[in-house]
């Protein structure tokens, strides 16, 4: 992942030299008052020459779906076979804060999803006035349609929005944290009756003394205790002691110090290379097909570090 607060300047060095140590995609975030994910994309693949990347995720309330599809079909046409596009409801405080919570979230990202699929299908698309997505007569300009759709993921984590996912995305985009037990029981809510990509989000912190790696990644776990996170965690068989301490601790930042290795080591992917390629294998055997590591502590040394998995 791009770290949503690295510094400008750092920006493109960050995913030449994931580029270079092999890494398979680069994710960039869209989150409020951070950098727009269309922007970075286009910037990262530009940059580079290999790298698949993706975008996690557009607000569907802030992103409206034929501008978002000319945005997709540009960087489709130019960067061919290259790009993966996130949609989800966005985070109900940001979007409250400016306005674009809609009355029934789970319509818009379903009818967006419809409506952006279509459009860079190159079909004509008029939604009516009753839903949360009109469109009236819109359609790409023939020469703006790319070839190949690229695939539209579903950035959620609620059971009914992972149902969503399943109806109408080509995959899913878990936020952190990811384990094998919420990645399989994410997987049955979405119920998708064909191929499904599911990327998964964690925070990772390689390192050949292990019990370094674990004490770099705690700072990545700090909020993973307040309420939007309950569906990660309730598949895991310590997740009413985890709810507990969050309250005992009174802040994110002692939370996070106090967790027990072994739950961190659950929560992340970290430990020395070889424990986080065991990890990994673990994800991928419950159905991940894109592990996404955060890097935790300072980026560029630690993407050194997580090259190491590799």
């Amino acid at each position: 992942m791009l770290p949503r607060d690295l510094d400008a300047a750092g920006v493109l060095p960050f995913a030449r030299r994931a580029d270079e140590l092999g890494f398979d995609e680069l994710w960039v975030v869209e989150d409020l008052g951070f950098r727009g994910g269309f922007t970075q994309a286009a910037a990262v693949l530009a940059a580079t020459s290999r790298l698949r990347v993706g975008i996690g995720v557009l607000p569907a309330g802030a992103r409206n779906a034929a501008f978002a599809a000319m945005e997709v079909a540009t960087l489709a046409q130019l960067f061919p076979g290259r790009l993966d596009v996130g949609v989800g409801h966005g985070m109900p405080a940001w979007m409250r804060s400016v306005g674009q919570w809609p009355a029934s979230p789970l319509r818009l990202l379903e009818d967006h999803l419809d409506a952006l699929r279509r459009l860079l299908s190159g079909e004509e698309v008029d939604t009516g006035e009753d839903g949360p997505v009109r469109l009236r007569g819109v359609r790409l300009d023939p020469a703006c349609v790319p070839e190949r759709v690229p695939p539209l993921l579903a950035g959620v984590r609620g059971p009914r929005s992972l149902a969503v996912a399943g109806r109408v995305a080509d995959g899913t985009v878990l936020a952190e944290p990811v384990t094998p037990e919420y990645a399989r029981a994410a997987l049955e809510q979405v119920a998708a009756t064909g191929a499904h990509r599911v990327v998964a989000y964690n925070a990772a912190a390689v390192h050949a003394d292990g019990a370094a790696a674990v004490a770099a990644v705690r700072a990545g776990l700090q909020w993973i205790g307040e309420p939007d996170w309950a569906p990660h965690l309730a598949p895991l068989p310590f997740a009413a002691d985890l709810a507990a301490l969050r309250r005992e601790a009174g802040t994110p930042e002692e939370f996070a110090r106090r967790l027990p290795e072994e739950w961190v080591r659950r929560l992340a992917v970290t430990g020395t290379p070889e424990q986080a390629r065991a990890r990994l294998e673990e994800l991928f055997a419950a159905g991940v097909t894109s592990a996404v590591l955060i890097p935790a502590g300072e980026p560029v040394q630690a993407l050194e570090d997580l090259a190491a998995v590799l």
